[in-house]
């Protein structure tokens, strides 16, 4: 290992390891994103199903094929994108994926890669044998091929039969006229050869797709079964310190796991904070600070004496006085909160001797506490985070603390990010047919279908012998373009109003953590001499204000 990647803070290093918190059990939403990789030759696969999962503050786009062949699949075209995004050397800072494991949804992509590479390189072989040597006649084939997808594009299911008849038609013509050739010998032979070798290397190459494909469903189902077996991407493991492109690879996801549990975020205005769901509701207590007795002064104190206390009560909520369930363990974090303007397409992660790797430093966290309340500047927020449904539906409440002149102010802001879309979350199904029966004729039966079409077959043998330089297949086929600042888990973030029980946990989890932060607060202000029956006025007001919370879209200014 090099110099450079040894003292990465984020590399991996000998001795005890802290375990990071917030990755445990959330599995339902890591393996929706991560079964996308594995979107092969079945419906709802295209490219452009894709944006049906849009959200709507960061909507995904599709650059279309300049040749309908080259285009790639839903699989194909999301590893391809996130593989760049996310390992490509200098690429932009990645938002976080709260609920969800993004390493694990980049060893899937890079599995799947791996398993069309090794589809590819058979199907080079194939396509240069019966094809390249051939070239006359597979030029032909793929000629009426891409007559018959132009097509059948169109509106209505006549132009696709017209395309298909159209097919049919000349193969039968070329057929009948390899009995009626006027040349002999070896012109003769290749010719007819010219026509036959294509057809014979589409066989080959649908067996080998048929089985590549049967591998690809079952690891997509598997990993919506919760059974699905692990990601197996060998070139991330070295075998020597001469295996540089091994090492970079291994460098590049444990980096990518550092920056994920960055305690630094972005405020993008209406879009909230990124990766955590626009904000629907907050609730502020702003009083002034007076001596409880005449006479006396207020010890002083900081606003991060507050902060941690507040700390200190929130993580007693999991023991609640009754045995009931409740609050399971959250993930308390001191964020530190950088403004970006909605529209920015990329954000910059500090640097300097204030941080460490992604994790800016306690020290810094505490002066941003106490000295960078008001003007410009980064600001502290005091997180607690509750990723529910096995990661589908992520709750976060944060708490900031300011103090301008003699009037102390508690913001409670409330966060939700919804579950995975749906397009995530859906099966495979095998392709069948309705047919009637021999004898009774009025009832029809389902026959199965290949798993892969005819078309699917000569897609996958065009794009093979281009597949080992990726650039030429984005220009020809397209690709998809992801939304910046991107992060895989808020990109496609549905909503979760829409599902009772989540908007019930949403709801529910305001009063008992207002609650705790007012508690804590009180305490402070008693310890250092502060009068707080205006306080405990105004939380006994706020109180009675939240048994019936609503979302509301507070960053829009419209509630």
């Amino acid at each position: 290992m090099g110099a450079a990647v040894a003292d990465d803070g984020f590399d991996f290093r000998p001795g005890a390891q802290i375990p990071l918190q917030g990755g445990g059990g959330q599995t339902a939403a890591t393996n929706a994103l991560a079964s996308a990789a594995y979107r092969d030759g079945a419906e709802d696969t295209t490219l452009e199903s894709i944006l049906k999962a849009n959200s709507e503050n960061h909507p995904a786009t599709v650059k279309p094929p300049k040749i309908s062949l080259f285009e790639p699949s839903l699989g194909e075209a999301f590893c391809r994108a996130v593989e760049a995004r996310t390992l490509g050397g200098g690429r932009k800072p990645l938002i976080q994926s709260f609920g969800a494991d993004p390493q694990t949804v980049v060893e899937h992509c890079l599995a799947a890669s791996r398993i069309r590479k090794e589809r590819d390189q058979k199907l080079r072989l194939i396509m240069l044998v019966c094809g390249v040597l051939f070239l006359p006649g597979l030029l032909l084939w793929l000629g009426l091929f891409q007559l018959r997808k132009s097509l059948s594009s169109g509106d209505g299911k006549h132009a696709s039969w017209i395309g298909t008849a159209l097919l049919v038609g000349v193969g039968i013509l070329v057929a009948v006229l390899m009995f009626r050739l006027p040349f002999t010998g070896f012109f003769g032979l290749y010719l007819r050869a010219m026509i036959i070798a294509p057809a014979l290397g589409w066989l080959l190459a649908r067996r080998l797709c048929e089985s590549t494909a049967a591998d690809l469903r079952s690891r997509w189902d598997g990993l919506l079964d919760g059974s699905g077996i692990g990601a197996k991407i060998p070139d991330a493991v070295p075998g020597n310190p001469d295996e540089k492109a091994r090492e970079d690879l291994r460098h590049q996801l444990a980096k990518l796991t550092a920056e994920d549990h960055s305690n630094h975020v972005f405020y993008a205005g209406p879009k909230g904070i990124l990766g955590m769901g626009t904000r629907w509701g907050s609730w502020q207590m702003a009083e002034e600070l007076a001596p409880k007795d005449e006479g006396m002064e207020i010890h002083p104190f900081r606003s991060w004496d507050v902060i941690r206390a507040i700390d200190a009560q929130l993580r007693k909520l999991e023991r609640g006085p009754l045995h009931t369930g409740g609050f399971p363990p959250a993930a308390i974090q001191h964020w530190i909160v950088t403004p970006v303007g909605e529209g920015a397409a990329e954000v910059a992660r500090p640097t300097g001797e204030n941080t460490d790797t992604f994790l800016i430093k306690p020290h810094e966290i505490t002066r941003i506490c106490n000295e960078q309340q008001f003007s410009a500047g980064n600001r502290h927020y005091l997180g607690i985070q509750y990723p529910l449904w096995d990661g589908q539906l992520v709750i976060t409440m944060l708490v900031t603390v300011t103090v301008l002149y003699k009037t102390l102010r508690v913001d409670v802001t409330a966060h939700a990010l919804g579950p995975v879309h749906g397009l995530f979350t859906t099966k495979s199904k095998a392709p069948v047919v309705e047919v009637p029966k021999s004898i009774r004729f009025w009832e029809t039966v389902e026959r199965p279908l290949p798993l892969v079409d005819t078309a699917e077959v000569v897609r996958l043998a065009v794009r093979a012998p281009l597949t080992w330089y990726p650039p030429v297949l984005d220009f020809l086929g397209g690709k998809l373009v992801l939304p910046e600042p991107f992060g895989l888990r808020h990109v496609w973030a549905g909503s979760m109003w829409r599902h009772r029980f989540m908007a019930d946990d949403a709801l529910r989890t305001v009063a008992p953590v207002l609650r705790s932060v007012h508690a804590a607060t009180f305490k402070v202000l008693e310890e250092n001499g502060v009068d707080t029956d205006r306080f405990t006025n105004r939380s006994s007001i706020m109180s009675g204000l939240i048994q019936e919370p609503a979302p509301r879209k507070a960053d829009m200014y419209d509630a």
